[in-house]
């Protein structure tokens, strides 16, 4: 079971972790000047409420001006002070630049962003992932009995994590290589990628010999020879599921696109991203059966309560993601110090957003539960699980 975060002023929290008075230092990294200020005090906010319990360690606050340059001189300010480990910055870029200071320094970065490519030992992006999305739906569609994978992902970086994520995943679960396509903006380049990876021309062979053959099967006077033969049906697609990171009018497009090439639910389940969350995000697709992965909202009802409680304010996006580096912080420290030993304990925590736990390697596991597009918006239909050794994470 995965150790608790939560502030034992939440309610029904855990009670602090460790005894004794925290002496141990601990800097976050944000934008609290220039455009993403806002968001970046929000950060500090959500850092502070994790941190406000007797024995916590210090919080001391660096501006990185939304830079790079501004956060290889925050982490560099942040080490000279003293700080045992480092959350934040907010973005890749940030954090690619923060990452030189604190790695030659010995500190360790709990990192906001979601960038995986900034991932190495002693450097951890807390944000959600595509790898940990797609690693998630690949074990529950496998649970299901869907072994047969596909993809249709846009040209761009976002398509290409999407792509390398399902390679991974399904490599890990012991299913065959998934068939990916990826396609460029216009209508033209997505019809000719889901008509080639659904092997269309050579499904419909068959059944166009069928209609041949029947129409040359008639009399002297034009009748069918044979009234009652019909065509075979068009065998269905060599996958039995289909990942799409598409948003807005492209989703919309590729999944009307689907039909056309016999690809139907629920033969076919359709995958996405924690995007699809959003309604604005699915646009005008037909996504019902779909599933994504994504945190349980009811999973953080806690935090938003006391945030509101505390600020006055509903806690906005990624707050979420701070107060769980600032209540890793709070734990460790408490249990033996800052060092990736500590930070990589093998149960894990239990954050706001469910269950997570750090890999040695920089990489991030989550328990994300599982969301079923209907009619009247997502439903969860297998729950997040509670545990950092439970299957897909």
């Amino acid at each position: 079971m995965a150790g608790g975060l939560r502030n034992p002023s939440m309610p029904n929290s855990n009670a602090a972790f460790g005894g004794g008075q925290a002496t141990q230092r601990v800097a976050i990294l944000a934008p609290l000047t220039g455009p993403n200020s806002e968001r970046g005090q929000s950060l500090v906010q959500a850092a502070r409420l994790a941190l406000s319990t007797p024995g916590s360690p210090v919080l001391d606050v660096k501006d990185t001006h939304g830079t790079p340059e501004g956060a290889a001189a925050a982490a560099a300010e942040a080490i000279a002070a003293g700080a045992g480990l480092i959350i934040g910055p907010l973005t890749g870029a940030e954090t690619a630049a923060a990452a030189g200071p604190a790695t030659r320094a010995g500190v360790s970065i709990l990192a906001f962003t979601n960038d995986a490519a900034q991932a190495q030992p002693g450097v951890w992006t807390l944000g959600i992932t595509p790898a940990q999305q797609v690693r998630r739906l690949v074990g529950a569609s496998m649970a299901e009995g869907h072994s047969r994978f596909a993809a249709l992902l846009p040209q761009g970086a976002f398509g290409m994590a999407m792509a390398d994520a399902l390679g991974q995943a399904t490599s890990a679960a012991g299913a065959a290589p998934p068939a990916i396509r990826r396609y460029g903006a216009s209508m033209t380049a997505m019809n000719g990628a889901v008509r080639d990876l659904s092997g269309f021309t050579d499904r419909r062979a068959p059944v166009d010999a069928d209609l041949k053959a029947a129409r040359a099967q008639r009399d002297a006077d034009g009748h069918r020879t044979n009234p009652d033969a019909t065509p075979r049906d068009v065998p269905p697609a060599p996958f039995d599921t289909l990942l799409l990171a598409a948003t807005g009018d492209p989703l919309a497009q590729i999944t009307a696109l689907l039909p056309y090439y016999d690809i139907n639910q629920p033969a076919v389940r359709v995958l996405g991203p924690v995007l699809w969350a959003a309604p604005a995000a699915r646009g005008g697709a037909d996504l019902v059966g779909a599933w994504y992965a994504a945190p349980d909202p009811a999973a953080r009802s806690a935090f938003d309560r006391a945030f509101q409680a505390r600020y006055g304010v509903p806690a906005p996006g990624l707050a979420d993601v701070a107060y769980d580096a600032a209540s890793i912080a709070r734990v460790i420290a408490q249990s033996g110090g800052f060092s990736p030993q500590s930070l990589t304990r093998p149960d894990g925590y239990a954050g706001v957003d469910g269950v997570l736990a750090l890999n040695p390697d920089g990489g991030v596991r989550r328990g994300l539960a599982i969301f079923e597009i209907q009619r009247g918006g997502p439903v969860v239909v297998q729950p997040a699980p509670d545990n950092v050794s439970a299957p897909g994470i």
